[in-house]
This record gives structure tokens, C-alpha cells and sequence, in this order.
């Protein structure tokens, strides 16, 4: 290590976010080599009892390190990629047995956008198979922790980003969101965890012609506003054509005033835990010492049973259509019988559907996205608790529960996220809160399509107002 870097010894920077990183290298003050090799100690330590890591190649990444620039707006930051994409030189395992060791030769644009920002890809983070779950816990990795409780969740599907990132092994860390993936985790593990509209980021190079997959949006977790504001802006495709045109790099906060919506109860008349009921209160306190007018209102007015079930009625076309492909290109090494319960019997479900449950399922998601653009109607944005409750405990759901159960669960962590995914809003879950039993809480906001600079602005202003930077998890320790 450097005379320079000398001052900054593993957890100091740790304690740093991306865009803090950044400029030591833009000072001189470390090297993008330096940074990446106190993120590889980092994981080394943390990792075996975290389990976050799905993949790495240090080689790879200091090779990477060595020739990175010194001036991009993530120049010489590690990062770790969702084992959902792929990037060239990692194994692409979908939290699946089935994949284990595959190497994809290609990246995508959005990989390829994120290289010429100057991050550095030191590995691939944990996910549920496919990810399908609302928990990262699979046959194929085992249970990623929660650095706050090592005996909970983080959440899923994105579980293997927010733990990485809450216990300071990378500042910033990709992650995907279909109805919630970004946001519910971040709200688990204390993080910053913002989902951009529809259409809004470039390609990751999967298909993006089914309902199911045009609820997934790719964006990042971080422990500072400013860095998901960056990661937006360096994805951002040029061809989105969305209210309000493109957003660019957000550095400043709010100036004016709101009008915001504040609703309790999921669609289905769900009401959340007290100490989460308490959080959101507090928020709303916050938001009005800030001059926001805050409203009580119903919530997106949209049927919750009939977009549930079109929700999982698209996921299994998808992925059933994806499995036959995947069949066709692997012949013999295909082994249906290496996927989890769960995924097996969506698949299986995906077979007995009539040819018309595709155009029914659309129809259903169109009509929830119509009325719960009734719920925007009157207001900026939309406030509720991001989960009814705080992280759980593992080893209670996953791929091997009951199909029945595994949907329930997955419904009621979505139960106030998915509205964002169906309608193609942004939306976001901000660390504002501790409960007394210690487990973070985010609250959720949620804009019009196209509003992503409305929401990081505000989310700018709360972050001035009630920093979170000091709230670090012990469990991992």
C-alpha cells in the first residue's frame, strides 16, 4: 500500500461512497488498484459469514483496475454485478444449479456503460434462482445474511447487493427490481434503493418484449443519494422517450414544495407492523417539518387478487418460454430437475395455461397500472412503508416451500411495491428508520412516469435533513 493510501486503512474506506472513492482517485489520493484491493480484503473477511459473493476473479478485476481511467464519475470503484446479467470473464448462475460455471462471452450496453464509468467488476452478487423470490436463499448458494442480523433475510431477489453493500465490502452495487427486488431489500439491510421508469436505462441484453419482463427495471443500491443519482446517469439510454425527456446527473436537492400522498394499507386492505406504522409516521413528520404538504389518501384503487395472479401468470410464460429455449440450446446437460421446487412447478403451471392467459394477464396488469394512476391524480408523489414488516428470519421461505405459500409471501412483501413496477413509475425506499429491535425500515415514494428527478431531489433533501451515513450494521463483524 501507498504512502498515499496509507491514511486510509480498510474500514475507513469502507465507510466511503462511491462517488467519495472516486475523487481519491481523481486526487491521486489512491489508486484505482488500491481501491479494488481493499474491497477484495473486504469480501474475503466479510464474505464467509455474510455469503453474499456468487462469483469473483480478483485477477480479472485488478487486471480491470490497472487500466481504468482516473476521471470518470466511478473511476476505480469495485462494484459487484446481480448474478442475473452478464458480464465477460464471470460465470452467469442465475442462483441456479443449472447454470453453475456457465461463462457468458459478451457483456451488454449496460454493462459496457458502467465499464466506461470507471467502475470495477470484482464479482457477481447472490440472487433467488432467476430471481423469482422475495428471499436469497437457494439450493445452489445456500442463505445470504443480513449484516444488520445474521439470522435474517436480506430479501430478494437483489439479497446478495444490499448485504455487500450494508456491510461496506463495495459502496454500490447493481441490482434489479420486477416488483420490488431493489427497493424491499434495500429496506431490510438500511440502504438507499431506487427503481427508475420504465424504459428509462439501456439494455442489459435480455428480452423486454413479455409483461412480465417489462416490469424490470435495472438500477443500483447505495448508502448515499448522490451515487444512485450517478449510476442513473450513466446508464440512461438516449433512445427513452418518457414526460419530462432525460433526467442527467441530479446533484442538487428539493426547492419546492410537495403535495404528498400517504396511504397505510397495501391493495388488499393489508395494514403493516406497529414499529413499521411508527416509521411511516415519522416520515410524515419529517416531510412536514420540510414544508410538504402531506394528505392521507386510499392508495392505488387496484384490484390486488386479480394483478397478483396475472403478475405470477407472467412470470411463469416467461419463464417457461425461456426454459423450452434454454432446452433447445444445452440438449443433454438441460436437467429440469436441478431447478428449485418453485421454479419447477411455475414451469409446470406455465404448460397448463390456455393460449389466451399471456393477452389476459396484460390486460389485468393495464388495468391495475390505469387506476393506480387515479392515486397520483391530485398529488406529486406517493408515501407508504416500502414492507409491512422488517426483515425476517431465514430459513422460513424460499424454493423449497410449498408453491401456495412461496406465493403468498411473495405477495405480501410486494404489497406495496409492485404498484410501481406494474405502472412503470420510479420509485424509491429511503433508510429514514430503526426500529427499537435495531432492523432498518425505508419508507417508499413513488412518482409519475418520468418523475426520477423529482423523487432523487426530494430524496437529496431528506438525506440533508435526516442523514443515515452513521447507521452501520454490527452483525457482520
Amino acid at each position: 500500500m501507498s504512502d498515499q493510501v496509507s491514511r486510509y486503512k480498510d474500514d475507513e474506506l469502507a465507510r466511503l461512497d462511491a462517488t467519495s472513492q472516486a475523487q481519491l482517485v481523481e486526487r491521486g489520493e489512491v489508486t484505482p488498484l488500491e481501491l479494488v484491493e481493499a474491497a477484495i480484503r473486504r469480501i474475503e473477511r466479510l464474505n464467509p459469514s455474510i455469503n453474499t459473493v456468487a462469483a469473483s476473479d480478483a485477477e480479472l478485476a485488478r487486471e480491470k483496475a490497472r487500466s481504468v481511467g482516473t476521471t470518470g464519475p466511478f473511476a476505480g470503484v469495485p462494484t459487484l454485478l446481480k448474478d442475473l446479467v452478464a458480464y465477460p470473464g464471470l460465470p452467469l448462475g442465475m442462483g441456479s444449479r443449472l447454470f453453475q460455471g456457465q461463462v457468458p462471452p459478451a457483456g451488454s450496453p449496460y454493462t459496457e456503460a458502467l465499464d466506461a464509468s470507471g467502475l470495477v467488476v470484482v464479482g457477481k452478487s447472490t440472487t433467488s434462482e432467476f430471481g423469482l423470490l422475495g428471499t436469497t436463499e437457494t439450493l445452489a448458494g445456500g442463505a445470504t445474511r443480513n449484516p444488520w442480523d445474521l439470522s435474517r433475510s436480506t430479501g430478494g431477489s437483489s439479497g446478495g447487493a444490499v448485504a455487500a453493500v450494508a456491510s461496506g465490502m463495495v459502496p454500490v452495487a447493481h441490482a434489479s427490481d420486477g416488483g420490488g427486488s431493489i427497493r424491499g431489500p434495500a429496506s431490510f439491510c438500511g440502504l438507499f434503493g431506487f427503481k427508475p421508469s420504465r424504459g428509462r436505462h439501456l439494455s442489459t441484453g435480455q428480452a423486454a418484449d413479455t409483461p412480465f419482463t417489462r416490469m424490470i427495471s435495472e438500477h443500483c443500491v447505495s448508502r448515499s443519494v448522490r451515487d444512485s443519482a450517478t449510476w442513473l446517469s450513466v446508464v440512461e439510454s438516449d433512445e427513452a422517450d418518457l414526460p419530462g425527456g432525460k433526467v442527467g446527473r441530479v446533484i442538487e436537492p428539493l426547492r419546492r414544495r410537495l403535495r404528498i400522498g400517504l396511504y397505510e394499507r397495501t391493495a388488499d386492505g393489508t395494514r403493516p407492523e406497529p414499529e413499521v406504522l411508527e416509521a411511516l409516521a415519522d416520515t410524515r413528520r419529517l416531510c412536514e417539518s420540510l414544508g410538504h404538504e402531506v394528505v392521507d389518501t386510499e392508495g392505488p384503487p387496484y384490484d390486488a387478487r386479480a394483478a397478483g395472479d396475472a403478475f405470477f401468470t407472467s412470470a411463469a410464460l416467461t419463464l417457461g418460454g425461456a426454459c423450452e429455449q434454454l432446452r433447445a440450446m444445452m440438449g443433454p446437460a438441460f436437467d429440469e430437475a436441478r431447478l428449485e421446487p418453485y421454479t419447477r412447478e411455475l414451469i409446470a403451471r406455465s404448460r397448463d395455461l390456455p393460449p389466451e392467459a399471456g393477452e389476459r394477464a396484460a390486460t389485468a396488469l393495464q388495468a391495475a397500472a390505469d387506476a393506480a394512476e387515479h392515486a397520483m391524480a391530485g398529488v406529486d408523489v406517493l408515501l407508504c412503508p416500502t414492507v409491512a414488516f422488517p426483515a425476517f428470519p431465514l430459513g422460513c421461505h424460499g424454493g423449497t416451500q410449498p408453491f401456495g405459500e412461496a406465493k403468498a409471501f411473495t405477495e405480501a412483501l410486494a404489497g406495496y411495491t409492485a404498484i410501481a413496477s406494474i405502472a412503470g413509475w420510479p420509485a424509491m425506499s429511503v433508510p429514514l428508520h430503526v426500529s427499537p429491535t435495531g432492523l432498518p425500515i425505508g419508507s417508499h415514494f413513488a412518482a409519475p412516469l418520468g418523475q426520477e428527478a423529482l423523487l432523487l431531489r426530494l430524496a437529496l433533501e431528506l438525506e440533508q435533513a435526516a442523514p443515515w451515513h452513521h447507521r452501520w450494521p454490527t452483525g457482520a463483524e
